[in-house]
């Protein structure tokens, strides 16, 4: 038990950047509540190992609650922003002129769902194609492919 007493201040700043990792490799930056906690835990942990907070349990859990809240409230905004600046540019990416075969009929105004990649695909076409019929990807949008059938 000394030992963590010891290195909790080190334990705080490996388990921000732990949670750092997964926001970003699981969650691709989406979620930004696991970014909040992680960063709170990681200022906690430096502010331990500089002899502002004492390094006890009580202290870190409130620490790391009170800084998840102020980073949250500080920074929710102009993260919020910086993930919606993207708009709505069009992909172009590798999916472009591949083929397969429809399983439902797709349409204009109706899709199918089509499995690429580990990812189930919205797909549509802007004249409708039955089902069984080889198609093309002409055009790929976040979640979405158009495609026309393959001649």
């Amino acid at each position: 038990m000394t030992w963590l007493t010891d290195n909790f201040a080190t334990l705080l700043v490996v388990l921000g950047v732990l949670l750092l990792v997964l926001e970003v490799a699981a969650f691709g930056f989406s979620l930004f509540i696991l970014f909040f906690i992680g960063l709170a835990c990681i200022l906690a942990g430096i502010l331990m190992a500089l002899g502002v907070l004492p390094q006890t349990l009580v202290v870190a859990f409130g620490s790391v609650a009170v800084l998840t809240l102020v980073l949250a409230f500080a920074l929710w905004k102009p993260l919020k922003r910086m993930q919606d600046h993207g708009g709505n540019k069009e992909i172009r990416r590798d999916f472009i002129g591949d083929s397969f075969t429809l399983a439902s009929p797709v349409s204009s105004t109706q899709t199918s769902l089509h499995r690429m990649s580990g990812v189930d695909w919205k797909v549509k076409s802007d004249v409708p194609i039955s089902a069984g019929t080889i198609v093309e990807v002409v055009k790929v949008e976040v979640g979405e492919l158009t495609v026309a059938a393959k001649r």
